[in-house]
């Protein structure tokens, strides 16, 4: 299906979610030679596109990430960014990670949020359905694809920074046993919800971070081997798939022949040079 604005001509290339009240669908912008993707939003339920509505209309003053919004049949039609998601419970390894590396990417989820230009009630069902990725330089972005129907418009900030908390708190889990003061500090203040805003967050993790420092050798080696496992592990199997391929070969040549012709290359190749032998 085709969803045409002033601005773009768009075709549904996935699908995200099938609802009642509203499907969320990946489109291509016909355009521009549909090399732009869109996170798209066709709501037919009349009660979700006024809460919709009436949020980004709350937001007016800074800058939005709604892209494009219009009708098409008895559809109201929300137009977001996509990326290819890499969400971050399938591409952080903080097991592996040393703490520094971990407090970075809990900083820059903050970052993500405080810039995400959401209203409330989208970020925190963002947060709520773990929609946050990791890029491969340990920035994070987000993803749109939440369930429009779950809109509460009585959202605060509050809510956001204590769901935002409790996400870096379980990034921070596996260096709980190094009692990290950024592990400790957030267990504190979540526990007593004390955040009522992004910058005290982002304030105390910034504060109770580890200092940057040299990694030792033992570290950076540790670091190499996490990222290259998966690399090194291919390695490995076609090597021992090879030698296991030479060793059929090397039986069956001794079980038919008796021998193995080409060993004789190694074995008897200076027992002669020219006509001089050197077995006498």
């Amino acid at each position: 299906m085709i969803y045409e604005s002033s601005k773009l001509k768009l075709e549904d290339v996935g699908i995200v979610r099938l609802s009642p009240k509203g499907d969320c669908l990946i489109c291509k912008d016909l355009k521009v030679d549909g090399s732009v993707m869109y996170t798209v939003f066709r709501v037919a339920d009349h009660e979700v596109v006024k809460t919709v509505l009436s949020l980004f209309e709350d937001q007016q003053g800074t800058e939005s990430v709604l892209v494009d919004s219009f009708t098409v049949d008895n559809y109201y039609i929300f137009v977001f960014p996509y990326r290819k998601e890499r969400p971050i419970g399938d591409f952080y390894m903080g097991d592996a990670m040393p703490l520094e590396r971990c407090e970075d990417i809990c900083i820059n989820v903050i970052l993500a949020c405080m810039t995400s230009g959401l209203p409330n009630a989208f970020l925190y069902l963002i947060l709520e359905q773990g929609l946050l990725n990791l890029n491969k330089d340990d920035s994070v972005y987000l993803s749109y694809g939440i369930r429009l129907q779950d809109l509460d418009p009585g959202i605060k900030e509050k809510d956001c920074v204590v769901a935002c908390a409790g996400i870096l708190l379980k990034l921070l889990e596996s260096k709980a046993s190094l009692k990290a003061d950024s592990y400790l500090l957030l267990q504190k203040k979540i526990a007593s919800r004390s955040y009522s805003k992004f910058t005290e967050l982002y304030r105390d993790v910034r504060i109770s971070a580890t200092p940057k420092g040299r990694k030792g050798i033992l570290s950076r080696i540790k670091t190499w081997f996490t990222v290259n496992k998966d690399r090194l592990f291919g390695v490995l199997f076609w090597f021992c798939l090879i030698l296991v391929v030479i060793a059929a070969f090397m039986f069956l040549t001794n079980a038919f022949l008796g021998d193995v012709p080409w060993l004789r290359f190694f074995i008897n190749n200076f027992k002669r040079i020219g006509t001089e032998s050197l077995l006498q």
